[in-house]
Order: C-alpha cells, then structure tokens, then sequence
C-alpha cells in the first residue's frame, strides 16, 4: 500500500518505519524543514532502541522517504495518518490545533478518495469533527477512522510489530478490512484486531493509560503508607501480584510516572469527563498523587540533611522519565533538580541518553558527567531516579571511595537494602525499611 504518515515526532517515525518494513511505501511528512533534513541526512531526532537501523534499511530501500510537500503526499497515498502532536493546553484538555492544520490541509488536498486515520492521541469525537471539516474542504469521497497506538518508549518497535492488539474505530466494515490488511503481517500469532466505532476507539486510548497511571499512583501511595507503618512495599507486591485479577504489570513503587503519555491523558481525560458534568474524582486524585511521588525523594533527602542541603553535592543517575528512552518530558528527576537547586544545593547528573536534553533546560546551572562515577566524585549523597540497566551492578566499593559519604536515596528500588547495609551504605528505598550500615561490632553480637 502507498501510505502518507504525516508528523514524524515519536508516534509517527515509528509507525511509518515499521509499516515501511512491511514492504508498504510510506512518505513520512513533517513541517519541521530542519528535521526533515535531519531523518534525510540518516539522522534520529528521538532514541528509540532499533529505529535507526530500521529507518536505515528501509529509506536504502526505496520504502520509507520524507518530506515537508503535504500535497504531493496526500496525493500519492492510499491512506493518510495523522500523528500530530495534541499537546496539553491550560485548562488540561488536548490542544488539538495542529491536528485541526493537518485535516484542513488534508482536505484541500484531496484529488480521490482517501482514508484518513487518526494516530494522534485525540479526545472523543475528534473524528467526528474531521469529517465535518473534510466535508467543508473537499467534494471527493473520504473516509475518517480512529487508530490509536499502544507504544512503550524504549520498547516501540516491538511494541508495533507484536501488539497485543489492534484497536481500530470505523464507520464501515470497508474501512476495517483495509486496515486489517495493512496490519495482517503483525497479527500472525492471533493478538486481536478489535473493530469498533470511532468515539469508542478514542476513548480506549485514554482509558487504558489512565488504567495504568492508576495502578502507578495506587502502589506509591502504599509504598509511602509502608514507609510509616515499618513494612516492605516489595513483600506487599509480591503478595498481591500473585492474585491473577490483580497481576504484577505497572506495580512498581518509584518516583512517580512521567512521559508524554500517561500525565497528559489523565489530564485531558479529567477535561472531557469534566466537560460532560461527570466529576473524574479517582483520575484527579491519580494525578494528584503522583505530582506529590515527584517530590519524596526531595523530602527524603531534605530531612537526611537536618533541612538544610545548601552547599552539599548531590550526585543524581537518570534523568528520562523511564530507561531506554532520552525523552524527560514531565520527567520526576527534573523535579527533584528543581528542588535541589531552589534549596541551594550543588548538583551533578549522568543519564546515558537524555543529558543534551536536559542540558537544554539547565545549562551550567548542573554538572553533566558522561560517566556515573563522575556524578557520585566527592557527592554528599546519591539519588537514582531512572532505572537503567547500568545502574543495577555498579562498582559498589568504588562508589565509596569517590563519595564523601555512603548515602543513597534510590527511587527505583534497585538494590536489597540487607546487602546495602553490610556493604556500609544508608540506604533510602522506596516503600521498604531504610538500612544503615552494618558495623563489625554489630555482626560480631549477631
């Protein structure tokens, strides 16, 4: 199929590469000359594990192309996606603005009939609202269908091409066979292709994210309640994950959720529930909740130093919202800078994708270290707020060389706190019972 996947941020680099892969013909479009430049010169404006070598085969291929010619592309193209960003505005809702350009430019473009599917994260009814729009704009045949994805940073192309399943929203079963096709090669091992109405498409995405914040806010608001009450959240989630309604999936305790997704479509889900007189009270309290997780590392911190951080140095390992990604939109280490810094405090970071972003924000305000070790050089403290691998075995008898002293505050729950106490550090987990370490007078008495 000939496919136009208009918008090349996270969403649509991947959709338009792992369609390309399948043997379709994708024209990737972006308004963005600079960035479209960027993808043409074999360069990635996002990391994202395995997209570069796949963006590389298949532009060498003929398959995958970009451009900023939105009428060439629409033109060409048998189906056209719309994968936009819908940022948050300041009421909450999604700023649908430029997914409103993108479908009047569709329109004015039009030269035959044309299948246009949302991939952008839209609020119900948006689909609705393009028809009336494409309608308004153009006298050739079209048709509007809803797609939404269910991509993981870090984990997108696998993500795409073995789903769990396929959500498409139509008006006709036409529309739903077509797009059944495009999506067979990935539906091999029988994962469902779920058909349903546009408005219940929307919705699914934002519900499902919401489900999952849900769980996150839900098991940090228990790890904080351990924290008082002198039990070990990773016991407690143990004992409940084994429960088959309840399962293990989103039931770690951290420093709060962050992203492009999950913080915004609560939000925005809380704007429409509000904009239909429902009273969203569990989503306002998930989103409530998690603000607070952002800053209990800060605290935690904050009370370790008697109050007062000002001219301690403290070393901090990650700073995207989640690992394998650079991405550290709504990210909770930034809150925890922001904290440290306003309290006057001496901070020094290494994540291994997301320094250049971070540095954009920051500047000379944080020490960027291209190693972990660097961060920890003669810091007061250590916090760990993203889970990479890199951080799960580090040199733990170096650490203590480098540090003024053993302290670490770990957002993660990366380390056995018992093994943490009997290597000399005060270790700060979430949810679990803080160790000291352990002295030889200790163990001689045990």
């Amino acid at each position: 199929m000939r496919l136009a996947v208009i918008g090349t941020g996270y969403v649509g680099l991947v959709t338009g590469t792992c369609f390309a892969e399948t043997g379709n013909h994708v024209l990737c479009v972006d308004n963005d000359q600079r960035k479209v430049e960027t993808l043409l010169a074999g360069k990635l404006p996002i990391y994202e594990p395995g997209l570069k070598e796949l963006v590389e085969r298949n532009t060498h291929a003929g398959r995958l192309k970009f451009t900023t010619d939105l009428i060439a592309a629409v033109r060409q193209s048998q189906l056209v996606f719309i994968a936009v960003g819908t940022p948050q505005s300041r009421d909450g809702a999604a700023d649908l603005t430029n997914v409103w350009a993108v479908a009047d430019a569709i329109g004015d473009a039009m030269d035959g009939h044309k299948t246009v599917v949302t991939k952008s994260t839209v609020p119900v009814g948006t689909c609705a609202a393009i028809e009336k729009r494409l309608a308004a704009r153009t006298k050739h045949r079209f048709d509007v269908a809803s797609n939404p994805e269910f991509l993981k940073e870090g984990a997108a192309i696998d993500d795409f091409t073995r789903p769990d399943r396929v959500v498409v929203g139509v008006r006709r079963p036409e529309v739903a066979e077509l797009l059944h096709a495009l999506y067979a090669p990935f539906l091999r091992t029988e994962h469902p292709f779920l058909v349903m109405s546009p408005e219940s498409a929307e919705m699914t995405k934002y519900v499902a994210n919401a489900m999952l914040a849900t769980k996150i806010s839900f098991i940090n608001e228990m790890a904080n309640l351990c924290d008082r009450m002198n039990a070990d959240i990773n016991d407690v989630r143990r004992g409940i994950g084994h429960d088959a309604r309840i399962g293990f999936s989103f039931l770690f305790p951290g420093a709060g959720y962050g992203g492009s997704c999950f913080p915004k479509d609560v939000r925005a889900l809380v704007a429409m529930a509000k904009s239909h007189d429902v009273a969203p009270r569990m989503l306002e309290a998930v989103d409530n909740v998690n603000e607070a997780q952002k800053q209990v590392l800060w605290h935690k911190i904050r009370e370790h130093f008697g109050g007062d951080v000002r001219d301690k140095t403290i070393g901090i390992w990650g700073l995207a919202f989640k690992p394998r990604t650079d991405d550290i939109r709504e990210a909770p280490a930034l809150a925890l800078i922001d904290s440290l810094l306003a309290a006057g405090a001496r901070v020094r970071v290494h994540d291994p994708e997301a320094m250049p972003n971070a540095r954009a924000i920051y500047g000379d305000r944080i020490t960027f270290c291209e190693l972990p070790e660097y961060a920890i050089d003669k810091a007061d403290a250590l916090a760990i707020v993203t889970e990479w691998n890199e951080f799960r075995n580090p040199d733990f008898d170096q650490m203590k060389q480098l540090m003024t002293q053993p302290v670490i505050f770990d957002g993660r729950n990366l380390y056995e706190p018992l093994h943490m106490a009997k290597l000399g550090f005060r270790y700060f987990p979430m949810g679990r019972p803080v160790s000291r370490p352990v002295t030889a007078d200790h163990e001689q008495k045990r």
